[in-house]
């Protein structure tokens, strides 16, 4: 019986068609776990000789034109200089040359996920790229991205960081970005990059090297400035730092060299295989009420999934009263004020006219709702106050309760709880704003 299970086992093994023969490969695991335990001698050992893989493709015995992925071992081999942010990186240094290997071979195995990768690259690099010159960021702080979410704006771990960069909520308000109940900017790819580049930037002037700053970035500032000052070094690559850190840059170096250089690494794409550039028109509303998205969707000849892909900051069913910016799709700007207004007079009994400006700033003009400022003369700190209907709101402050916010404008609890479509388990948090006239 032993025998039989030794020689399933054995043939099982001589089966697993190698790399060269272009299977693809997947790692299980989060990005930067330790997958090196997956590597086996079985698998690593190239069935076929180096001959083979110098050329692009081969035909098999069957007459199919197969393409060939190079070997692994060459594909870790480094010849001349390589930079990153301008900077050499020190790949004369054994130590630096080895976790730089480590990296390619683990990031190469998962041939599936880099393909996911460059598509989306396409899809979302434009914006990125667009927002690091305007700030006059070296372009290749990109691939940050990359490694923090693989470019998905959902992406989110379980320590609490979300989005395309991978804010944690205090860090992110930090930064400019909203984080309530209603809108989660760290899920804006524009919004988001912005504050990635004024956190770069004062992690930049603090350390005065891209790579640290992007060690800062990972594993915190203070905490990288304490590990330099004990071991005095001011040299990330010769920083002992914890193993996830160690691996971060290198990781980032890894995706750009790949991800500009696809073709030496056996990603062969025509120009259909990318993903088409994120596109969009960008308009401003006020929501005088709380407002379906589903209204938001009709208004822009959308639906309720496309609207939500294109603005996934929006949390929820439903936009509370306020001012939004919204991504909608190219072309319907034109359509969409006259179109919303017409939605809300429908749903809620409230006339907007709006007028189209300039799509790429999002100007509207509003003749029949105007918000006022919290600090307009003759209101209590944070009431305001509509114009056509003399709505009042109230901005919910640190130690507010439902109850006692009724009792201070005379009105009932219920119909408190009715305007703002809430019910008595409802939770008020500061900066939320009520209706407390309707």
């Amino acid at each position: 019986m032993k025998f039989l299970i030794n020689l399933s086992l054995t043939l099982l093994i001589l089966s697993i068609p190698t790399l060269a023969e272009n299977q693809s490969w997947s790692v299980k695991g989060s990005a930067l776990a330790d997958n090196e335990s997956q590597f086996t001698t079985s698998t690593i050992k190239q069935s076929n000789s180096e001959s083979r893989l110098n050329s692009s493709h081969t035909i098999d015995a069957m007459g199919i034109d197969r393409e060939i992925i190079p070997s692994l071992v060459k594909s870790a081999n480094y010849s001349g200089s390589l930079d990153f942010c301008g900077s050499k990186i020190p790949i004369e240094i054994q130590d630096v040359r080895e976790r730089l290997e480590r990296e390619m071979l683990l990031i190469l195995w998962d041939r599936a996920q880099v393909i996911l990768w460059i598509k989306r690259a396409s899809q979302y690099f434009p914006h990125i790229d667009r927002i690091l010159k305007e700030y006059g960021m070296p372009l290749d702080l990109k691939y940050v991205a990359v490694i923090e979410s693989s470019l998905r704006s959902q992406a989110g771990s379980n320590k609490g960081a979300m989005g395309t960069w991978q804010f944690m909520p205090a860090t992110g308000q930090e930064y400019g970005l909203r984080v309530d109940d209603n809108i989660d900017a760290r899920k804006n790819l524009i919004q988001s990059t912005r504050a990635a580049c004024d956190y770069f930037r004062k992690l930049y002037s603090r350390f005065n090297s891209w790579t640290l700053a992007l060690a800062a970035y990972n594993m915190g500032e203070n905490g990288l400035a304490r590990e330099m000052a004990l071991q005095e070094v001011y040299d990330y690559y010769k920083l002992y730092l914890p193993q996830e850190t160690q691996r971060y840059v290198l990781r980032v170096i890894v995706a750009r060299e790949i991800m500009e250089n696809p073709a030496k690494y056996g990603f062969n794409f025509s120009r259909e295989d990318y993903y088409p550039v994120l596109d969009f028109a960008k308009v401003t509303v006020d929501c005088p009420i709380r407002v379906p998205i589903t209204l938001i969707a009709r208004a822009a000849n959308s639906y309720f999934k496309e609207i939500k892909d294109l603005n996934p900051d929006i949390k929820g069913y439903h936009l509370d009263a306020g001012r939004y910016s919204i991504l909608i799709p190219p072309g319907m700007d034109r359509i969409f004020y006259q179109q919303f207004s017409k939605e809300l007079s429908r749903y809620g009994g409230v006339t907007n006219k709006y007028q189209t400006g300039s799509t790429q700033q999002g100007a509207i003009e509003q003749r029949d709702y105007i918000q006022q400022p919290n600090s307009a003369v003759g209101l209590q700190k944070g009431v305001s106050i509509s114009n056509r209907d003399k709505k009042t709101f109230h901005v919910v402050r640190a130690g507010d309760s439902l109850t006692g916010i009724a009792q201070r404008y005379e009105i009932s609890f219920e119909t408190l709880l009715r305007v703002n479509n809430l019910n008595k388990k409802s939770v008020i948090k500061p900066g939320q704003r009520l209706i407390v006239k309707p």
